[in-house]
C-alpha cells in the first residue's frame, strides 16, 4: 500500500511551488532535518514579531462515499480535525471549516446522497463539534460521458467532501511534527484508536491493493470522542508532553508509523498485543486516531489521562529505536521485519519516476539515491562566528 499515490511520497508535487513566499511559513509540507513530506498541518505566522499564526489542515474521504457517503463525510471532518490538532489551537470552537462539495448531479441515487451527507456534517456532526461551516462551494457536474468506436461510455465520481479547517494559532513553535526523536532518552508510542477497535477496511489502501471496496466504512460514531481527544491533544502538547504526533489515515496504522520513522531517520519496535483484531485489519484499517511519542518516564502517566476522556481507545505499542529496523510482533513472534531504507525508498518510488520523467532524471536518481545514505546528517546549522560574539 506504501506505493499507492495516496499513501506514497508525493515530493514530486510539492516541489514545483515557491514553499516560503512571504517568509511568513512556520510550517510547511516537508518535515525534519531529512525534510521528509509528512506534516499533518500548514501554519503561518501573524507578522515578523510575532509567534501567533493560523494553522490550515485539509480532509478528505471520497472512496469511503462508494459504501457510505454520510461516513465519507464525517470521516472527512474528522480527519481534518485529526490533522490541525497537530497545531496550538485554545478551542475546537474557534476552528473554521471550508467545505468543498463534488457531486454527479441527476446520477440515481446521488443527489439522495448529497442530502444526506450534507445533513450529517451540517445539522448533525458540526453542530454536535461546535465547529461552523462559514464558506465552501461545489461542483455539480462530476460525470462526463463520451463515444469510443459508436460505444457510449461514462466516468462518474463518488460524492466527494473537502474539507480545509482553519484557526489561529497561539504560538507556532508549538506545532507539532511526526519527526520521532531520538536526542532525547528513552521514548514510547502510544496509538489512540478513536475507532475503538472497531477496525472497518471499507475504501482503505489495503483493500484497493486487492481491488475490492469493502462493504462497511469506517464512520465518526461519537462526536463527543472526538471532541475529548481535540482537547487531549492541546492540553498534552500545551503542557510540553508530546514529542511527535501522526494522524492515522491514508494507509492506516503502518503508514502512520513508518512516516514517522522516515522522519525521524530511526528504527521502531511495535507490539501489536493487546489491539482488537487480527493483523492486517489492525495495521491497516484507516479509523481515525494518532500515534503520539512521549517520553518513557511520563508513558504511564499521559496513557492514564487520556484513558480517562477516551475510554477503550489508548493502547502503548512500542518505542523507538536508534538502528534501522522496523519490527512488528505479536505474541512474542515477529511478524514483519523490514529496513527503513528498504521502505522509505519503497514508499518515494513513485515520485522518483515522476521527477525522472519531467525533471532532470540525474537529479531525480541523485535525490532517491540520498536515501539510501544511512550517514546523511540532513539540514544542520554550521556556523561561521561565534554566537556569543
Amino acid at each position: 500500500s506504501l506505493i499507492k499515490a495516496f499513501v506514497a511520497d508525493k515530493t514530486f508535487l510539492i516541489t514545483i511551488g515557491d514553499r516560503s513566499v512571504t517568509g511568513l511559513i512556520a510550517r510547511d509540507q516537508m518535515v525534519g532535518p531529512w525534510q521528509v513530506p509528512v506534516a499533518d498541518v500548514a501554519v503561518t505566522l501573524a507578522g515578523y514579531q510575532t509567534y501567533q499564526g493560523e494553522a490550515f489542515a485539509i480532509g478528505e474521504k471520497a472512496p469511503l462515499a462508494l459504501i457510505d457517503a454520510p461516513a465519507s463525510g464525517r470521516m472527512a471532518i474528522g480527519e481534518s480535525i485529526t490533522n490541525i490538532v497537530a497545531s496550538l489551537i485554545n478551542d475546537i470552537s474557534d476552528l473554521k471549516l471550508s467545505a468543498n462539495w463534488m457531486a454527479p448531479a441527476g446520477h440515481p441515487g446521488e443527489d439522495a446522497a448529497l442530502f444526506d451527507t450534507v445533513k450529517a456534517v451540517g445539522m448533525e456532526l458540526c453542530p454536535a463539534l461546535g465547529i461552523s461551516i462559514p464558506v465552501g462551494k461545489d461542483s455539480m457536474s462530476m460525470k462526463t460521458v463520451w463515444e469510443d468506436a459508436g460505444d457510449k461510455k461514462a466516468v462518474t465520481s463518488p460524492i466527494s467532501l473537502v474539507v480545509t479547517a482553519f484557526a489561529a494559532t497561539s504560538d507556532a513553535r508549538k506545532t507539532l511534527t511526526p519527526q520521532l526523536r531520538t536526542d532525547l532518552g528513552d521514548t514510547k508510542l502510544i496509538l489512540i484508536d478513536l475507532g475503538a477497535g472497531k477496525n472497518r477496511m471499507g475504501g482503505s489502501a489495503l483493500a484497493q491493493v486487492y481491488g475490492a471496496v469493502g462493504n462497511q466504512a469506517p464512520d465518526v460514531d461519537d462526536a463527543a470522542r472526538l471532541k475529548n481527544f481535540f482537547g487531549a491533544i492541546q492540553s498534552l502538547n500545551a503542557d510540553g508532553k508530546l514529542l511527535a504526533y501522526h494522524d492515522r489515515s491514508d494507509g492506516g496504522l503502518f503508514s502512520t508509523l513508518v512516516e514517522m520513522a522516515f522522519a525521524g531517520h530511526c528504527g521502531l519496535n511495535i507490539n501489536l498485543d493487546g489491539l482488537a483484531g487480527d493483523v492486517a485489519s489492525t495495521l491497516y484499517n484507516e479509523e481515525l486516531g494518532a500515534v503520539i511519542q512521549v517520553r518513557a518516564s511520563e508513558a504511564d502517566a499521559i496513557a492514564a489521562r487520556l484513558k480517562q476522556v477516551l475510554p477503550n481507545c489508548i493502547h502503548m505499542i512500542g518505542d523507538v529505536t536508534t538502528s534501522e529496523a522496523i519490527v512488528i510482533k505479536q505474541a512474542g513472534k515477529a511478524i514483519f521485519e523490514a529496513s527503513r531504507v528498504d521502505l522509505h525508498r519503497a514508499w518515494s518510488e513513485t515520485t522518483y519516476q515522476m521527477q525522472k520523467m519531467r525533471d532532470n532524471p540525474a537529479c531525480a536518481q541523485q535525490e532517491y539515491d540520498r536515501i539510501l545514505d544511512k550517514t546523511d546528517a540532513g539540514l544542520h546549522a554550521k556556523l561561521t562566528f561565534d554566537p556569543s560574539d
